[in-house]
């Protein structure tokens, strides 16, 4: 299906070396972008025009704890990837399966939760979000042989922090093993967030060599403020905030990687679902968090959501570019409130509103979120040839 994207009043990247893209109309065929640039193509099976609004990469949370299905039982709640769609989310990645009922933890028990995780996704597409399920938990006795194993069963994801371990300095060489098999590996930092796990601090994580720092700012509680320019000055990991941790020390991390000019390292996500709930808006709220109160320009704030997550996850999405998964949102600012676009919104502390979402190449919805505020200005299905309903009510 080849879609067109007209009428767009900024095109915001997810580059954050170049987060604002000239043009005003997306053309995607096939899942993918194929141009961007400005014109009103004729050929198009759908064509919506955006009405002013600025489009955006789909947002990526980078750390969403994955069961089977659209349910997590930690909140007992059915829908909630579906529901974050409504949020601008249009890719998650398994933070690992840590609470299914009854985990396995022997390293048999590991590996089968991943590899099951990971195949149930692949053609499982919750509201048309991607999901990057499978996130092995480091345990006491896995072997190389069984990192060999997953990774032939295309698991690329590896956890440290809820495993077996009399200290945290135990995960190093599980952590190289997985490197060693091309998996993006994670570690907890901060305190412990469930019975049986324990705190990781900054020493611990740059003995492990991770690729993320998980949950930098706490998860939900943050490690010394001491160890943070540890973790900027000491390493070059990508150092992740959630909106389910601790607020200041998203700050006080937005700061200290803005002062190295390193921004390029921070990754937005959610830590969600946890004792926190579910929130279908979190990555809105940490940017614009970031934005108001970190003084992070907000279409950088939008590449910490997008691009650089990308980046370290080995993503074709994130990037609005020729080439790149069509996952694309449309924003603005929202009615009634005091701001009269998305990035004002943000620098003001708000949400933006979300007015239409498309995840690989197909259109979810298009007017109205059920989540965000209504925008300001309205997206419409200027031209169809698809006998499709493609409002959020359809």
């Amino acid at each position: 299906m080849k879609v067109a994207i007209v009428n767009i009043a900024k095109i915001l990247s997810g580059d954050i070396a170049s987060p604002v893209a000239y043009g005003d109309t997306i053309v995607t065929d096939g899942g993918r972008i194929i141009s961007i640039g400005s014109g009103s193509p004729s050929d198009c099976d759908v064509a919506i025009d955006a009405g002013g609004m600025m489009a955006m990469p789909g947002l990526i949370d980078s750390h969403v704890h994955i069961t089977f299905g659209d349910y997590t039982p930690r909140q007992k709640t059915v829908g909630f990837l579906e529901s974050y769609i409504h949020g601008g989310v249009t890719t998650c990645i398994s933070a690992s399966e840590v609470h299914v009922p009854g985990r396995p933890r022997d390293p048999a028990g590991v590996k089968a939760l991943a590899i099951a995780a990971r195949k149930s996704f692949e053609t499982y597409r919750p509201g048309g979000m991607r999901v990057h399920a499978g996130s092995v938990i480091l345990e006491p006795g896995l072997t190389d042989a069984d990192f060999a194993e997953l990774a032939g069963q295309n698991v690329w994801l590896a956890k440290a922090g809820f495993g077996a371990f009399a200290t945290p300095y135990e995960y190093a060489p599980y952590v190289a093993m997985a490197k060693g098999h091309g998996m993006v590996t994670m570690a907890h930092t901060g305190g412990s967030s469930i019975p049986g796990s324990a705190g990781i601090w900054a020493d611990h994580v740059l003995k492990m060599k991770p690729d993320v720092s998980y949950h930098v700012n706490g998860g939900p509680i943050a490690m010394p403020d001491e160890d943070f320019p540890r973790l900027v000055n000491e390493s070059d990991l990508a150092m992740q905030v959630c909106t389910a941790g601790n607020l200041r020390t998203t700050l006080l991390v937005a700061k200290l990687l803005r002062e190295a000019r390193q921004e390029e390292r921070l990754l937005i996500a959610t830590d969600t679902p946890t004792g926190s709930g579910v929130m279908p808006l979190g990555m809105l709220y940490t940017m614009s968090h970031l934005a108001a109160l970190a003084g992070v320009a907000p279409e950088i704030a939008v590449a910490m959501a997008t691009g650089n997550n990308a980046k370290v996850y080995r993503l074709n999405s994130g990037l609005l570019a020729p080439g790149r998964d069509a996952d694309i949102v449309l924003v603005d600012g929202c009615l009634g409130g005091s701001q009269n676009d998305a990035l004002s919104a943000l620098r003001n502390g708000d949400i933006m509103g979300v007015g239409a979402v498309m995840t690989a190449g197909v259109p979810r919805f298009v007017g109205r979120s059920r989540n965000t505020p209504e925008t300001i200005r309205k997206a419409r299905v200027a031209h169809s040839q698809v006998p499709q309903n493609f409002t959020g009510e359809g």
